[in-house]
């Protein structure tokens, strides 16, 4: 069976974005993605995609969901729909969600895993990410790391997996 992952930096307020663009720069959480990514399926919409510096992910297959059943990205697959996403990925070992705010409030509800970097501030924000309920949701790590000369901010690598009920 797919796990389906959503991999998401949030602030203390569950901010993810403004304006198309992530919160903040933390090269320890773009290394740490990089990481966990790494050779799986990666699941986006258009806007997300289309915030990406360099176009498709490389060494992943870049998934992007779009009303526009015209429009084509180079190295991507384009779909219209989450279900479609993750019957187009059902012979994966593990795919993520990576944004933006409307992929994650339609995607939480299939995901089984979260990886959460949460920093720990508040940003000024006009996207965010959906509430973790601790009912459905188990804290299986924390990593927690202090500002340094590269990063402004303190942070926690975070990962939750659904209750199984």
């Amino acid at each position: 069976m797919t796990i389906k992952s959503i991999i998401v930096a949030v602030d203390e307020n569950n901010a993810i974005g403004k304006d198309n663009n992530l919160l903040c720069h933390l090269p320890n959480d773009l290394k740490h993605f990089k990481a966990v990514t790494q050779g799986h399926p990666v699941i986006m919409g258009r806007k997300t995609f289309e915030s990406l510096p360099k176009g498709a992910l490389p060494n992943r297959r870049n998934i992007v969901i779009t009303r526009n059943r015209e429009l084509q990205f180079d190295r991507c697959e384009m779909v219209s729909s989450i279900q479609e996403a993750i019957d187009l990925c059902k012979d994966e070992q593990e795919i993520f969600f990576i944004g933006g705010g409307t992929i994650y409030n339609e995607a939480i509800i299939f995901a089984d895993k979260l990886y959460l970097t949460r920093i720990h501030h508040q940003f000024e924000a006009d996207t965010f990410f959906p509430a973790i309920d601790a009912s459905l949701w188990k804290k299986i790590s924390k990593e927690d790391f202090q500002p340094d000369e590269k990063h402004k901010y303190a942070y926690s690598f975070i990962t939750f997996e659904k209750i199984k009920r």
